[in-house]
């Protein structure tokens, strides 16, 4: 039975079980259509005349027998293609930069073990989605198990390999200076994924580079698909319950938990408390800015809109332009390459950089934490607490018949309540009383792919921020099935 590949090709890249929806075949037909959809419109000719790509993986037992066969149909395209094998989703992302070829990586980031997936980028680490390629690369893709047959081609592609992990380890340590850093005792927890390839290289010793100040004490090294120990996915508070132990039994500094495919990092302080991904963005944000304007440029910082408002309230204040953007990595790393914005942050603890061809790199926004920490006398958490003024809620899931008909609920009531609000409709709806006494605000999303409802509250004080909270859930859920708490899984 042919797969359907518009149950398998989200909005930002592709995702399936394995082999009932990502199978050799299906990989086979994404990787002859990428050729022709991307790779060579936008690959210049490399030394062999042909255009060329570059493929990583993760540690799922899945990835080579896929990464084989999507190989095969790029060169059948008459595509060059370059393994550099297994890799954080970041380490590919250098790989394109870098190279200056478009990229595939094979990884489901914290989905479970029989789950795959590809992210896909034009050269430079650029990305693509449904509105950069991805819809079209979908249906030549679906044609060709469909039945149809691709154009063959004279001069088929090669396939070669190449190891980047030193090269991707030196190219981060030049980007943030740890010669003057304290020792610290960091705990990381690698989660079976790939941080547990890409750690010891950047942040030790096992690439080659010199020793930093730092007492690693590992958790969950062991490249394992399978997740033995917990899920790879940081954003679930469970899955920090190990490192936070292992923080506070080691009187350890801080905690670094990475997930599937080391592209997200989330910190945990000395205390064990989880540090929000908002706080985390404008430290980094911070940091850049200030190299910026040593450098006698205006910086721009890019954050999502349900980040919190310390990061435009901060950033700004240090002279820095913020742009708001949409929630998911597509629409920020579009921001970015537009605004050349130098660092952009999103609640998912996605952190972009400039200096990494605008794209998403965990590790990196590591470096930038441990050197804010190792050269200054604050712990961790009174760090933190310098970025984290409000109060939030977190993402909140409420499973609803009808998520228009929830929101307009919520809307009706609180335009009654609180004439003066400010709505605006970027993603989902965000309303505001940010510049009134008291001051909160909050966004309700919808999903695009289960009958969901997200929100996020904030407010300036913890009883506001709960009493929104509680009043908005409380609208959202009238005639509901029943909720579903949580924070949101990416």
């Amino acid at each position: 039975m042919t797969v359907d590949l518009s149950r398998v090709i989200k909005a930002y890249d592709v995702r399936g079980v394995v082999p009932d929806e990502l199978s050799p075949e299906v990989a086979r037909a994404l990787g002859a259509a990428f050729a022709r959809v991307v790779v060579i419109p936008d690959a210049a000719p490399g030394d062999s005349g042909r255009p060329g790509t570059v493929i990583g993986r993760d540690m799922r037992d899945s990835g080579p027998e896929l990464v084989d066969a999507f190989a095969q149909g790029l060169t059948s395209a008459g595509v060059d293609v370059t393994l550099i094998g297994l890799c954080s989703t970041d380490g590919l992302y250098f790989a394109s930069g870098q190279l200056d070829l478009p990229g595939a990586m094979f990884t489901a980031s914290h989905n479970p073990a029989r789950y795959n997936g590809i992210k896909l980028c034009r050269s430079g680490a650029r990305p693509v989605g449904q509105e950069t390629g991805l819809a079209e690369v979908r249906e030549l893709a679906q044609g060709y198990l469909d039945g149809e047959v691709p154009e063959p081609v004279s001069d088929v592609g090669q396939i070669s390999e190449k190891d980047l992990l030193a090269d991707y380890a030196g190219f981060l340590r030049s980007l943030v200076d740890l010669s003057a850093a304290r020792p610290l005792k960091v705990v990381v927890d690698a989660g079976n994924g790939m941080g547990g390839l890409t750690v010891p290289a950047v942040l030790g010793d096992a690439a080659g580079l010199p020793g930093l100040p730092l007492q690693i004490v590992p958790l969950f090294f062991e490249l394992d698909g399978t997740f033995p120990n917990h899920e790879a996915n940081p954003l679930e508070p469970s899955n920090l319950i190990d490192l936070q132990a292992a923080v506070v039994a080691n009187e350890a500094d801080l905690g670094l938990a990475f997930d599937g495919d080391a592209d997200r990092c989330f910190v945990v302080d000395e205390r064990g408390g989880a540090v929000s991904p908002s706080a985390i963005t404008a430290l980094v944000g911070l940091a850049e800015v200030t190299k910026e304007l040593a450098a006698g440029r205006t910086p721009t910082v890019i954050h999502n809109l349900i980040t919190s408002r310390a990061v435009p309230d901060l950033l700004s204040s240090a002279g820095a332009t913020t742009v708001r953007t949409r929630v998911g990595h597509s629409f920020i790393k579009a921001q970015m390459a537009e605004h050349g914005a130098v660092f952009g942050g999103e609640h998912s603890a996605h952190y972009y950089f400039r200096d990494f061809w605008f794209a998403d790199t965990g590790m990196l926004a590591a470096l930038h934490v441990l050197a804010a920490l190792s050269t200054q006398d604050h712990t961790m958490s009174e760090l933190a607490e310098m970025f984290e003024p409000y109060y939030g809620s977190g993402e909140i899931n409420s499973t609803v018949p009808d998520a228009a008909a929830a929101t307009e609920r919520v809307l009706d009531a609180y335009r009654a309540a609180y004439p003066g609000i400010v709505v605006d409709t970027l993603d989902g709806v965000t309303v505001s009383h940010w510049d009134s006494h008291p001051q909160w605000w909050f966004n309700l999303r919808a999903s695009n792919t289960e009958p969901l409802l997200r929100l996020n509250v904030e407010a300036v004080d913890e009883d506001i921020m709960e009493k929104v909270r509680d009043d908005v859930l409380s609208l959202v859920r009238e005639s509901a099935d029943g909720p579903t708490e949580g924070e949101e899984v990416l």
